[in-house]
Formats: structure tokens, sequence, C-alpha cells
């Protein structure tokens, strides 16, 4: 077992990228080779010639909601909310700014149409907070929400919300995650389109990304750490596909660690691939021995994150470390609206 300190990396602060590429399919994108321990610099556009026929590709179909909530209390101290998970009932775990100002009762006011008071505090700034409106609370949250981008992504607030739609996958579909399958930023109707031509099969399966992806590591002692639990689902569909796959011998390629979570959870808790849905609360650590996929395709991520230690458990760390040193090294851009590593 590695330490946490194992996975940091120098990062200028200029190749974070704040902004998307004017083209999803334009990113660049690192081939890895596990079996040869090599890697190359490629564009994303190539992704069929690097995919076989009979390659099963599964990506992470959930859809970003404005999950980010900017209100005031009754004394006019502004709170902010970020939505996490649905308890029912209009109750809401959610990721409070300033948490402090909170207390049993208390209202945090949106509009006219839209209160929410506080119910309990948890913790590290988590608050359970339940909301008072009429009507579906989802078109609530989409008039006065925001897109929860990452902190490293700076908007102006007085500005209209341009990352709506841009911060989701084109095949996006069911609402609930807080987070974009930021792998899956990348692909396009026609890059699908080809990879279809190419004879490469897809599927969808559906985890909602929630704060436990993004959650800071605060251990330096790896088996220390626990990645909160988030939904998935997989269809009848998706599962037979993926067990004919498996089957088959044919390789199965996620789309983004969000995908690999879900597909690796569902081998280590039912031994198959089969139409379930539940929460993945499995925990990619070094050592895991991935029984689901074949390959990978990812961004590149924060140093001494949970992510950065998933894709160096499947791509092996000296080789994945290396990879991200020359990552900077060329220049690529990195995280959220960044480019991409395809692990093979």
């Amino acid at each position: 077992m590695k330490n946490l300190s194992d996975y940091d990396f120098l990062l200028p602060d200029e190749q974070i990228a704040e902004r998307p590429a004017e083209v999803r399919s334009a990113s660049r994108m690192m081939l890895v080779h596990r079996s040869a321990v090599s890697y190359d610099d490629a564009m994303f556009e190539r992704l069929p010639e690097f995919l076989r026929p009979g390659d099963l590709l599964v990506v992470n179909n959930t859809r970003v909601f404005p999950a980010r909530l900017i209100g005031k209390t009754e004394t006019g101290a502004a709170v902010e909310l970020l939505l996490e998970s649905s308890l029912g009932d209009g109750e809401w775990r959610a990721l409070a700014r300033p948490a402090r100002r909170l207390k049993p009762g208390r209202q945090i006011i949106f509009d006219k149409r839209l209160v929410a008071e506080f119910v309990a505090r948890g913790e590290g700034g988590m608050v359970t907070v339940r909301f008072e409106a009429e009507g579906d609370l989802f078109e609530h949250f989409d008039r006065v929400g925001r897109t929860p981008l990452p902190p490293y992504i700076k908007r102006d607030l007085a500005s209209p919300d341009e990352d709506r739609e841009r911060y989701q996958t084109v095949y996006a579909e069911k609402r609930g995650a807080i987070a974009a399958p930021t792998a899956g930023l990348h692909f396009t109707d026609e890059v699908l389109d080809r990879l279809r031509a190419a004879g490469v099969l897809t599927c969808e399966v559906t985890l909602h990304v929630g704060y436990g992806t993004f959650e800071p590591v605060r251990s330096e002692d790896l088996s220390d750490h626990a990645v909160l639990p988030e939904h998935y689902e997989v269809g009848e569909k998706a599962a037979q596909m993926l067990a004919a796959a498996k089957s088959a011998g044919r390789r199965i390629i996620a789309v983004g660690t969000t995908t690999t979570r879900t597909l690796e959870n569902m081998i280590a808790e039912f031994g198959e691939f089969r139409a379930e849905s539940g929460e993945a609360r499995l925990t990619i650590l070094p050592g895991h021995e991935f029984k689901a996929i074949d390959g990978l395709l990812t961004n590149f991520h924060l140093p001494k994150s949970s992510l950065l230690v998933l894709v160096s458990a499947f791509g092996g760390h000296e080789l994945i470390m290396e990879a991200y040193r020359h990552a900077v090294s060329a220049g690529y851009r990195f995280y959220s609206y960044g480019d991409c590593m395809l692990i093979i």
C-alpha cells in the first residue's frame, strides 16, 4: 500500500483548464500502453484508431443539475449550498458554506418561491436542509441554481451560467450528478458514429457523481480513506452487453473513473454483470485486482486525489506518474475541461 504523498506532482497554474476546448473532440489524448510500459501523444479524435471491432465502450449517462444555490438567511447573511443527495420528502444533504451561520430552524431564502430550513449539522461542513416550495423541486433548482463547477474553475456569479450545457456529455440523460463525468466531455455525435462504424459497441450505465468523488484525501495512509457511496444504475441491456463481452473475451473500455467504479463495484459485490441499482461503495486503492474493465479513458486529475489513486492502480503507479510528468512538460491541459488519457 503506497502513501498519499506518492501521488503528488507539480503542475503550473496555467495548465489548469478553466475553459473547455472550442470543439469537444479537439482535445489532446495521451495513449498509455500498460503491457509495453510506454506512452505516446495523440489526439482524442483518433480514438477509433486505437480500439478494436468488438470492444465495448461503456459511458456514464448521468446529467448534472444546477446544484449550487446561493441564498441569504433571515438576517441577510450569505449562505451557499452545494446539494449532494436527496433524502426524500424535500430534505437534502448539502455542503454548506459557511456552515457556522446555520442553526436548527433557521431559513435560507433563495427567492420568494424557494426557501430551505436548516435541519441538522453533519461532518465536514455537510448539513441537512428541508426545502419549502410548490411543485417540482428540480424546476426551482433549474431556475435559481448554478452549475456546480470545481473550485479551480472561476466564474463571475453576476454573469450568465455559460457552463450549464457545455459541462454535460452529449449523451447526458439521467439527472442527479453534481459534477460531470469529465472523460465523456470529449465525445461528439460524430466521434460516436465513427466508433460504431469501426465496429466498437457502446452501452450506458449511470452513476450520479457526488461529493465523495472529489472529497480530499485527508490521511497519508490510503487504507484509512473511503470514497463516499454514490448511486448507480445498470439496466438490462447494458448488463447483457457487458456479460456477453466478458464471456467472449472482448475488451471492456470504461469512459471515466465513475464508470470504472460502477463496473468494478458490481463485480466485487455480485461476481457478475447484472441489471441492478444501488450504492457504489467500492474504494479502489493500490493492489486492487481489476476484474471488470480492460481499458480506461480518463482526464488528468488533481495531485493526491482518490481519482489519481484509482488511475494509478489500473495503469501502474510508476507508469502513470511518469506519464503525468510528461503531460506537464508537454503542455497538456489538466482537470475537468482539460485533455485526456487512454490506458489500454
